[in-house]
């Protein structure tokens, strides 16, 4: 193993034992250095002697590449990190990135679905399945994603002790392992009860075939024990065709942003939103006031005497 190798392999283990750092974060950060990595070693420097200006010029050829800019301000974040960890490991001296400025990142507006889009989501979620087992997951799985506006991570990995007892709040965790509370509105709550009682019906079937009861509200047979994130993502593409709804505007995060807009939309609080979403920072959630810009400009538009022909 060489020493970069070894360096990555020590700050992705004290991302997780200090940090808990999420998986995927994980290894994101271990993509960008590894990719930077071979940068250095072309060039026959590794992490020990890499300078200022070796990073300079490895940001330079990302640009070149044509990264994207939030691609680009990601690597140099990895960067520093694992810097400032060689530095607090007495590898290093001295964290030759961190004075260099990123390109930032891009605020974009985030894609989202109107009500009615959603509403017909809900409803090929009901009628799409292979059977009616199949529709129910399927319901439970587009009712409480909307209800709360998990991550799909979060979502697929739930736990069925989350939601045993007919709850009004469930416990989610999060990003980093940070857990909150988020409520299940009625039809949430009415699908997971049908749900429920299918899936519970299916464990106890499964375990006079000597299976392992399963922990997770959505069970699977794969590795991980629960739906993947795949098959989730394809499933709502499935329901978008169903629907009528073009499948490249829905995907499980246009899902989460349009629980947070059409919650701002109808008068939540910001900080609530926050909370509800995971966001560790406001500034993350302020990208949804955007709604309220287009509430205005609607306003002045309908009701402003001038506005009127």
């Amino acid at each position: 193993m060489s020493l970069n190798d070894r360096w990555i392999s020590a700050f992705a283990e004290a991302q997780m034992a200090e940090l808990g750092a999420a998986e995927n974060t994980r290894l994101s950060y271990g993509r960008d250095l590894v990719d930077f990595s071979d940068f250095l070693t072309a060039r026959g420097v590794d992490f020990e002697r890499a300078t200022r200006k070796h990073v300079e010029d490895y940001l330079i050829d990302c640009e070149a590449q044509g990264l994207a800019q939030s691609t680009r301000a990601r690597r140099l974040s990895s960067i520093k990190q694992v810097f400032r960890f060689a530095f607090e490991e007495g590898w290093r001296t001295d964290n030759p990135a961190i004075l260099i400025k990123g390109p930032g990142r891009a605020k974009r507006l985030p894609k989202t679905l109107t009500e009615d889009e959603v509403s017909r989501l809900l409803e090929a979620a009901r009628t799409t399945g292979r059977s009616a087992s199949d529709r129910l997951r399927n319901t439970a799985l587009m009712e409480i994603l909307y209800a709360t506006g998990m991550r799909v991570t979060e979502l697929v990995s739930l736990p069925v002790a989350a939601v045993r007892g007919d709850p009004r709040m469930i416990l989610v965790r999060g990003k980093g392992g940070k857990e909150r509370m988020v409520p299940l509105s009625p039809p949430a709550r009415e699908a997971v009860t049908a749900w429920l009682a299918a899936r519970d019906a299916e464990q106890d079937l499964a375990r006079t075939k000597g299976a392992k009861p399963s922990p997770y509200l959505f069970p699977s047979r794969g590795k991980d024990g629960y739906l993947t994130r795949v098959s989730f993502y394809q499933l709502i593409k499935t329901f978008a065709v169903a629907a009528g709804v073009s499948p490249t505007k829905v995907t499980p995060h246009t899902l989460r942003h349009a629980f947070a807009t059409h919650l701002l939309a109808n008068g939540a609080d910001l900080r609530a939103i926050q909370t509800l979403l995971g966001h560790a920072d406001l500034s993350t959630t302020e990208i949804y006031t955007h709604v309220l810009d287009e509430r205005l400009k609607e306003l002045v538009l309908d009701h402003h005497p001038l506005a009127k022909d």
